[in-house]
């Protein structure tokens, strides 16, 4: 069978499967095809008349079988790209989205080049901790999670891409850290959906952990205990960084004013909704 045939039948069967609105049939048979010739996407569509042997044909169509039941196509490719990096995910974590790498972007934007200390605490496939030590090799970053599963993991994404100023550590949020740690950046992308939300049966979110997902209060919990208690490990004049809901900037902006932050704002992701919200940390003098 031909590439270009190959690929409109993939296409066809995963349009036909699929009541997601957000759903990606192109896509997601063009990354799968890719994946099993090692090749890239364009030269699919430039060499669309080549035949795809049977041996290749057959893990092909194994793919699409499983993307069928909805099993999350950067589980079958094992790996999401993310800020430039090629990352490993699994089960234990959240897929890495492009929505977060503005969570990245805010944080190197307000951040000198040297002389910062990062926490970033969820850390799960280490995403975050890694795209910040990769832009800035001079900081030291430590990333933390409470799935042991998933700290193994983001040390395996940082052996694989050689990053050797980021750490990580088991850990309920601060439950890991010294009380006298200070660091000049906290970021975090914490459970942040209500438990009745109608998105946790749509897309991928149906497959990856509850744990990182839900959160108590109408998804608020985890965001009003990181701004509270990100005020003890935070140098003066350091920055909190939250991903919340799309629904969630106002709540967390007030909560962030309430709790003594300054400079607090809300920034929009890709598709221009409200998605990371700051503040800047002054300690009182002694």
């Amino acid at each position: 069978m031909r590439i270009d045939q190959a690929l409109s039948d993939a296409v066809a069967r995963l349009a036909r499967c699929s009541t997601d609105e957000t759903a990606t049939p192109h896509l997601d048979a063009q990354l799968l095809l890719a994946h099993v010739l090692g090749r890239s996407r364009t030269w699919l569509y430039t060499w669309g008349d080549r035949e795809v042997e049977s041996v290749e044909l057959e893990r092909f169509n194994a793919l699409i079988a499983r993307r069928e039941q909805g099993d999350p196509v950067a589980w079958l490719l094992g790996y999401r790209e993310f800020f430039g990096l090629r990352l490993a995910v699994s089960p234990h974590t959240l897929i890495p989205r492009p929505d977060t790498e503005t969570l990245v972007e805010q944080a190197l934007s307000r951040m000198p080049a040297t002389g910062v200390r990062a926490l970033d605490l969820g850390t799960g496939s280490g995403a975050i901790a890694l795209a910040l030590a990769a832009e800035r090799p001079a900081w030291q970053v430590t990333g933390i999670d409470i799935v042991p599963e998933a700290v193994a993991l983001a040390q395996r994404n940082a052996d694989a891409l050689n990053i050797t100023n980021a750490c990580f550590e088991q850990g309920n949020f601060f439950s890991a850290l010294s009380p006298s740690a200070r660091f000049e950046l906290i970021v975090s992308n914490p459970p942040y959906i209500d438990e009745h939300d109608v998105h946790l049966g749509q897309g991928d979110v149906r497959f990856e952990p509850r744990s990182a997902l839900v959160a108590g209060k109408k998804g608020l919990a985890d965001l009003l205990h990181l701004i509270d208690a990100a005020r003890a490990f935070l140098a003066s004049g350091g920055w909190l960084l939250l991903e919340h809901g799309y629904q969630q900037g106002a709540d967390v902006r007030a909560a962030l004013t309430d709790a003594g932050y300054t400079a607090v704002s809300t920034c929009q992701d890709l598709g221009g909704r409200e998605r990371i919200s700051l503040g800047q940390w002054h300690a009182a003098s002694p």
